[in-house]
């Protein structure tokens, strides 16, 4: 048996390993339109009709389109990240290709860390399409750096759902796999206030949204324009990173278990 160890790789051959991996991720994304279409679509398309249309049909001015903005983007980008790691990553391990990259060269985590990249670009691309349509047909105003600040809490707000992602990936089978994201990601979105203002919701199910982490996300997102529920900031942050954690330390237990029986 061959015992040699692998030459450790440079900073830069690590660089171009994570490029190309990004550009095949990439690419093999946007040949699967049953992915791309309704990711890019769907918070687009509900935000024309609930944050747009109805509010225009109300009177109301641009506070609830902007409100609105804020939820179906945390809504638009959480989607990607799910599904890119929760059904590709059960595919990618039914098929083998998971175990493939475990034994070549690359480092591993350049697979994964290609993934994280591809799910930001999307939810970067509905996040932008989101505040087009906002700033130009629903009158929201913000000042720059507010425009700013809920781009960058949105974007890397979806850290915690590549994590979660990632341990139903390498949980349960790709047949499997969509189905536990949805019952996961709809619901969620749902109790979390992402279509419906949080407000509206009962008392009881007001409360009960604390326990999701696509809740704090908006509500970080709201924060910024001022239309939080009073919590602070830091609260919220810590909550996500603690999703992260726990999922990214199940995800490595899972991982490794997958890995000893090969």
């Amino acid at each position: 048996m061959n015992t040699m160890q692998p030459l450790p790789l440079s900073i830069s051959k690590r660089w171009q390993i994570l490029q190309l991996e990004t550009q095949t991720e990439l690419l093999k994304t946007l040949r699967s339109p049953g992915f791309v279409i309704p990711s890019l679509a769907f918070p687009l398309m509900f935000y024309v009709f609930f944050g747009l249309l109805f509010n225009a049909t109300g009177g109301q001015s641009g506070q609830a389109a902007k409100y609105m903005m804020a939820t179906y983007a945390v809504f638009g980008a959480i989607g990607p990240a799910l599904f890119s790691f929760g059904a590709d990553v059960a595919t990618d391990k039914d098929k083998g290709i998971l175990s493939l990259k475990r034994v070549s060269p690359m480092p591993i985590s350049s697979y994964f860390v290609a993934r994280i990249i591809t799910a930001m670009l999307f939810a970067l691309v509905i996040i932008l399409s989101l505040f087009f349509l906002g700033a130009l047909f629903g009158q929201v105003v913000m000042f720059r750096s507010q425009w700013i600040s809920t781009l960058i809490i949105v974007l890397f707000g979806t850290l915690p759902f590549c994590a979660i992602g990632l341990y139903i990936g390498l949980s349960v089978s790709a047949k499997a796999a969509p189905a536990v994201v949805n019952l996961i990601y709809l619901p969620m979105a749902f109790l979390s206030g992402l279509w419906v203002p949080i407000q509206l919701f009962p008392s009881g199910l007001e409360l009960a949204a604390n326990i999701f982490p696509a809740y704090h996300l908006a509500q970080l997102a709201l924060a910024i324009q001022g239309n939080g529920l009073g919590a602070p900031w830091y609260l919220h942050a810590g909550i996500l990173a603690a999703y992260t954690v726990v999922f990214l330390g199940l995800s490595i237990k899972q991982f490794k278990a997958i890995d000893n029986r090969y």
